[in-house]
């Protein structure tokens, strides 16, 4: 665990809470605004995940979490789709973009290894606020190459399973799905398999054609240009998984998540400007502007709230993250996804 981290969060008022898993991997949520804002390997203190520069001392923390503006620790996150109805007051006006406080900067209950909230929160499609409770547990995962050649074996591993559920506390009014992100540094390649060529839908920004690799079965997208760009995958054509491969300190890094696809489902995300464009499930955003440094590995649930969905959804999913040599690496990726780098 980054001792550092722990620290400078308990001096800000902003306590983290610690997990240590079966499988020697350690957590640490942070209840302020319900993330897990640490993924260690056992005796590591190397965070896999972003975390936002204003947590390297504890005076610059303590200013960034009593500061009006938007608040960015990092880690794995959850927010809410469709981004456009939470999103956006003023919709279709897209001029005005606001980041919804009621859950993302609360203080969420800490459970046995987990958190969970009750808040309400405005909808643009309905007059009335909607009530909701959303909870996060987490518990280890084994390493899945762990059958594999011992060279793969070798590396070092971290990982936890996701188990989330969200579900109205009031009349069910819809649609609202989970919508989980993870920030990482800034400057690797998402990787995503796909059943036959990806064809990737860009939500906002320009994203340079030569960053934009599609492969038979797949998209390569490096994340470096600057300004801020996004884009979404349709769900019919995802396989469940996506994973994010960077180099540091002169180690390389790939965080994979694991994740139940169902094309069948409400996948109610949708690009900023064209809403009736639905059925995406994986997205990849890239941040490097006034928000930060770092790149989003994302990935949304079927809504609830839509006809015949119900009040009530539960998702589980998986992280895994290996640090190694860039062979190494480059080798776990080929075997987890399916496709060379």
């Amino acid at each position: 665990m980054n001792e550092h981290l722990l620290g400078v969060l308990e001096k800000a008022g902003k306590p983290g809470e610690v997990v240590q898993l079966g499988n020697g991997s350690e957590l640490l949520l942070l209840p302020h605004g319900g993330r897990i804002l640490g993924l260690f390997a056992a005796g590591d203190a190397a965070n896999f995940y972003w975390t936002n520069p204003h947590l390297e001392d504890a005076a610059s923390a303590r200013a960034y979490f009593e500061s009006d503006e938007w608040q960015n620790p990092g880690g794995d996150r959850t927010w809410l789709a469709p981004e456009i109805d939470f999103f956006f007051p003023k919709y279709p006006d897209i001029a005005v973009y606001h980041q919804p406080r009621q859950f993302d900067a609360r203080s969420y209950e800490v459970t046995k290894n987990g958190l969970r909230t009750e808040f309400e929160i405005k909808h643009a499609k309905h007059a009335a606020p909607l009530k909701l409770r959303l909870s996060k547990t987490v518990e280890a995962v084994a390493n899945p190459l762990r059958l594999e050649a011992g060279e793969l074996r070798d590396v070092t591993f971290a990982g936890y399973g996701l188990h989330t559920v969200l579900e109205f506390g009031s009349v069910p009014a819809g649609p609202v799905g989970i919508w989980h992100l993870i920030q990482m540094p800034h400057g690797g390649d998402m990787l995503v398999p796909t059943y036959g060529a990806a064809r990737p839908k860009i939500v906002f920004g320009e994203i340079p054609p030569d960053d934009l690799a599609p492969r038979p079965a797949g998209l390569r997208y490096r994340m470096t240009a600057p300004g801020e760009q996004k884009l979404s995958l349709r769900a019919i054509s995802c396989t469940g998984r996506a994973a994010y491969l960077y180099e540091k300190a002169g180690a390389w890094h790939l965080v994979a998540r694991n994740f139940f696809v169902n094309p069948s489902g409400d996948y109610v995300d949708a690009p900023w400007t064209e809403p009736d464009d639905l059925g995406y499930c994986v997205q990849a955003c890239n941040i490097n502007g006034k928000w930060g440094l770092f790149s989003e590995l994302e990935y949304h649930v079927p809504a609830i709230g839509t006809p015949g969905a119900g009040a009530r959804c539960e998702d589980f999913a998986q992280v895994w993250a290996w640090r190694g040599t860039r062979e190494q690496v480059g080798r776990i990726a080929r075997e987890i996804l399916g496709f060379d780098q």
